[in-house]
């Protein structure tokens, strides 16, 4: 009866996705005509025509008449069909969201892996003790950490609107009389309306604040709701598996960290004072909310004591209060609240002076000196209520808001700190030199720097002076760790919790942080002392495939340091370790990138077991294949047995941010995966190979790595002239020159791939139709092992496939490769091959790429046994076949577009058009970022 219902329920939400797409799509129509009128309508809609028509017959006069049509427009019309299109694949996307939901809530009645519900049901039927729960969630970690890479190409004013559509949208499912549609369809109009009327793209760069903001809204729309109300269902949940149990508390193990103004890696505007800025309005969003909250519940809680008994301690805060009115006096706990409001407003003065407090003349309150200060009347509160039949009471706001400050404290979020290892060395060197030393500490080999640091780290003096003239370069590096002590002092110590290295190669590049902070007073006694005290845990980022493989040498050199014990033990005896996925992708490729985070992640928790310290992984994953994407669940069960271990952090990244947290719905589903992931991966691991069988299948990944490693790496680094083909045949230079965010698109101004950042690189193979880092070098592997078996050709393709069926990471590996293959175009990408002038270059490195692909798709189609990409999953499918004949005149655009500018033409019309064809199709593949 179950299966009937939700194969129902799915028929049902899949004619809802045709109607809400028919129904935005004719709206939109409508707002182009108003607007535009009807001559370009007829435009617009004669190109959609024909691009379907062409992807449905693969007609040749359907594919001329496409062109004929695109050829002819002005640069007016291209930036008005650019829009129309783009904003129709925003709509489509919105409603694809919804029937994601609609999907989900299908499913409430029978669960599937990857819902927390599902979860809960298996720790039921598996009889997993009460136990072994309590103290997984008593230990654990799960922290999405948003940044602020420059892939997010929606501007919030545009993400409003959106919202607005949605919610709009949502509302329409539950009505049945014609009054309600017909207003629902007036006001979708309108939105629908706004959109078109609303400038796409921005005008100016954004800033490191403008980021804030921005990441701040999902807090505002999201997360502060969200989060608490997941805890309160979940700690409901787990209170049903632990019958015998007194009232069960679960810890706020759900916790939201933020690169967005402490990341300063190859981020110039980025220093002490964006840190503070981002602290500050973190901490005005929460403390807003928890007032917001405070002063709903003083109109909710009117319960009167001439009908209900409260407790003495309730009555003590009522009789605290400076509200005393004789028309409450009956109700203690609206007095109460009005004292917790006072303090809270003075405790917010306190913290963010010059916010618009609004303090009456007459409040004496003292400000609370920590959020667990806070909880204290409000837990009383709770308490009373529930001893005196109010249980109900508790949970519709009280509960969720003490949820809330258990889970984001006076900071919202925990801002890591960010810097390359390099500039650590520059830092120490100039402080070194101006301390009187007369050597060159840059020039030291790697056991003389250690040396020296460790000795360094015993002298109780400052190397740095307030009377010595230093470079900017010091200034500013010591001036953002000033900035982190006084952040921690005001905010607590989870307002700045880690420091992270990113090109992490040496032993001293940890070191150099730990006396960094020793000289902004971040660092408290000396190195091998028991009551060392360093405030910033040291993190440290390994992203090249070298650092990769040095990663357990150097954490074991980093656990062997004498006195390094004492450090960890102050910190709770974990360390945490972050992995890079695309600086290891763009170095060696896919399949390698993916193999040796493995292989890094099995060595380090072998490393951290035999050591007895807590190993905590930090996957830093985008929203492409190529850089870590993918599905959330999927990735994290393929992680290796033993790596989650109850704590995860994974970056948030792009326009993935908005796809996953813009909705609140979406959002939780999205946490609740999260969550899902990370208790499963710990408790029922999908990887349960036997040793024997998983040292077949791993002896097998060498192999194909290596041959991956040797193919990605010669065509990007080994072939004369790559990289003028990438930067010819992509839109590198205009993503550069698109107002994303605060951060360049290269870490220096030259024209090597070494130096492009890992996310422009990804984002332009996106644009020009080849996602070039999600697939290449797999083919050349596969094939390479397959015909040098000879007469075993039959053994090794059942052995793969037998890899593909029972070793999760290999599944992941192929089921992703088999996604973005079916986002590749390369008849589209010919197009981008041909604004390389050379044409001798344009087909020797085009004809490799399109072997190779022709190889990946061979090899997956054998080992999925089939040629339709995403046949296990139709949904995915069928969306991205939906949306390729809008993406297709996109993309014959932008050529054209940058052709033209390329060649001096100026129009304002053509500089616009461009950006808006990266937007749309950045709309259209979504996982761009």
């Amino acid at each position: 009866m179950i299966k009937k219902h939700v194969a129902s329920d799915m028929v049902s939400a899949e004619a809802r996705l045709s109607d809400n797409i028919e129904l935005l799509g004719s709206l939109l129509d409508q707002a182009i005509q108003e607007v535009e009128g009807q001559a370009a309508f007829a435009q617009i809609a004669a190109i959609r025509q024909a691009a379907t028509k062409f992807h449905q017959t693969h007609d040749q006069s359907a594919s001329l008449q496409l062109e004929r049509l695109l050829a002819a427009l002005t640069p007016a019309q291209t930036v008005c069909v650019v829009r129309a299109l783009s904003y129709y694949k925003h709509l489509v996307n919105l409603a694809e969201d919804l029937y994601g939901q609609q999907l989900a809530n299908s499913h409430a009645h029978t669960p599937v892996a990857g819902m927390l519900a599902h979860s809960i049901c298996q720790l039921r039927e598996d009889g997993v003790p009460v136990e072994v729960i309590q103290q997984f969630f008593a230990d654990a970690l799960v922290s999405p950490v948003l940044t602020a890479h420059p892939t997010e190409v929606q501007r919030k004013s545009v993400l409003d609107i959106e919202r607005r559509i949605v919610e709009l949208l949502a509302a329409r499912m539950h009505m049945h009389a014609q009054a309600q549609l017909a207003r629902n369809s007036l006001l979708l109009q309108g939105a629908v309306s706004a959109l078109w009327q609303t400038r796409m793209l921005r005008f100016s760069k954004l800033t490191v604040v403008n980021e804030i903001e921005n990441a701040l809204t999902y807090y505002d729309s999201t997360f502060l709701h969200v989060i608490p109300e997941l805890l309160q269902d979940l700690e409901r949940d787990l209170e049903t598996l632990m019958p015998t149990a007194s009232e069960y508390r679960l810890p706020a193990f759900l916790r939201m960290g933020s690169w967005i103004g402490g990341d300063r890696d190859g981020n110039p505007f980025v220093d002490g004072s964006t840190l503070r800025e981002a602290v500050r309005l973190q901490a005005v969003t929460v403390l807003r909310f928890y007032l917001d909250e405070l002063a709903e519940l003083k109109r909710e809680l009117g319960v009167s004591t001439r009908l209900i008994a409260v407790d003495e301690a309730v009555m003590a805060l009522a009789q605290a209060s400076r509200d005393q009115s004789a028309h409450r006096m009956d109700e203690p706990y609206r007095l109460a609240l009005n004292g917790v409001h006072d303090r809270l407003l003075v405790t917010a003065e306190s913290l963010a002076a010059g916010c618009g407090w609004r303090i009456d003349d007459d409040v004496r309150a003292l400000a609370y000196d920590s959020p667990e200060a806070l909880l204290l009347p409000l837990q009383a509160i709770a308490d009373s209520l529930r001893k005196h039949h109010g249980a109900a009471l508790v949970y519709p706001r009280l509960g969720k808001l003490i949820k809330a400050i258990e889970s984001f404290g006076f900071h919202l979020a925990t801002v890591d700190i960010r810097q390359s290892s390099d500039v650590h060395e520059a830092v120490i060197t100039e402080l070194l030199q101006k301390a009187g030393y007369e050597f060159d500490y840059a020039g030291f080999n790697e056991d003389e720097k250690i040396g020296l640091l460790l000795e360094e780290l015993k002298q109780p003096r400052l190397l740095f002076s307030p009377f010595q003239q230093y470079s900017e370069l010091v200034h500013k590096e010591i001036g953002v760790l000033e900035a982190v002590r006084e952040m921690r002092e005001r905010f607590g110590c989870h307002a700045v919790r880690q420091y992270i290295i990113s090109h992490t190669e040496t032993l001293s590049d940890l070191l150099e942080v730990a006396l960094l902070q020793r000289e902004a007073g971040l660092l408290r006694g000396v190195w091998g002392s028991a009551n060392i005290q360093l405030d910033l845990n040291i993190v440290p980022l390994f992203e090249t495939i070298a650092d990769l493989r040095d990663a357990p040498m150097i954490m074991g050199k980093w656990l062997s340091l004498l006195g390094i014990r004492h450090v960890i033990r102050n910190q709770g005896s974990e360390q945490e370790v972050m992995l890079g996925y695309s600086d290891s992708n763009k170095d060696g490729g896919f399949l390698t990138s993916n193999w040796e985070l493995y292989k890094a992640e099995i060595s380090l928790v072998e490393l951290f077991q035999q050591a007895k310290v807590k190993l905590r992984l930090f996957h830093g994953r985008g929203g492409t294949v190529g850089r870590g994407g993918g599905p959330t669940y999927q990735a994290i069960m393929a992680q290796p047995q033993g790596t989650v271990d109850g704590q995860i952090r994974l970056t948030e990244q792009g326009e993935i941010i908005a796809n996953k947290y813009a909705d609140p719905v979406v959002g939780r589903q999205h946490l609740e995966t999260l969550i899902a992931a990370t208790l499963d991966a710990s408790l029922f691991p999908a990887d349960q190979l036997e040793p024997a069988r998983r040292r077949a299948f791993e002896s097998v990944m060498e192999t194909l790595s290596a041959t991956a490693m040797t193919s990605y790496r010669s065509l990007v680094y080994e072939t004369p002239g790559f990289a003028e083909y990438f930067f010819n045949t992509t839109p590198i230079e205009e993503i550069a020159g698109l107002n994303l965010g605060s951060r360049p698109a290269s870490r220096k101004s030259t024209r090597r791939i070494e130096d492009l950042r890992a996310i422009p690189w990804g984002f332009s193979w996106g644009q020009c139709r080849l996602l070039l880092p999600g697939w290449y070098g797999l083919g050349s592997a596969i094939d390479q092992y397959l015909q040098q078996a000879g007469s075993a050709k039959e053994t090794r393709l059942a052995l793969l496939r037998e890899m593909l069926l029972g070793w999760p990471i290999f599944k992941t590996l192929i089921n992703n490769v088999d996604m973005v293959l079916a986002k590749t175009d390369l008849i589209v990408a010919r197009h981008y091959a041909h604004l390389l002038p050379d044409r001798s270059l344009r087909e020797e490195i085009f004809s490799r790429i399109e072997h190779e692909h022709q190889l990946t798709t061979q090899v997956v189609n054998l080992l999925l046994g089939s040629s339709q990409r995403l046949a296990s999953q139709p949904v995915l499918a069928k969306s991205i076949r939906d949306r390729l004949p809008y993406l297709d005149p996109l993309n014959h655009l932008q050529v054209e577009m940058i052709q033209r500018y390329r060649n001096g033409e100026t129009d304002e019309k053509l500089k616009l058009a461009i950006p808006l064809t990266i937007n749309g199709i950045a709309a259209g593949l979504r996982n761009t970022g």
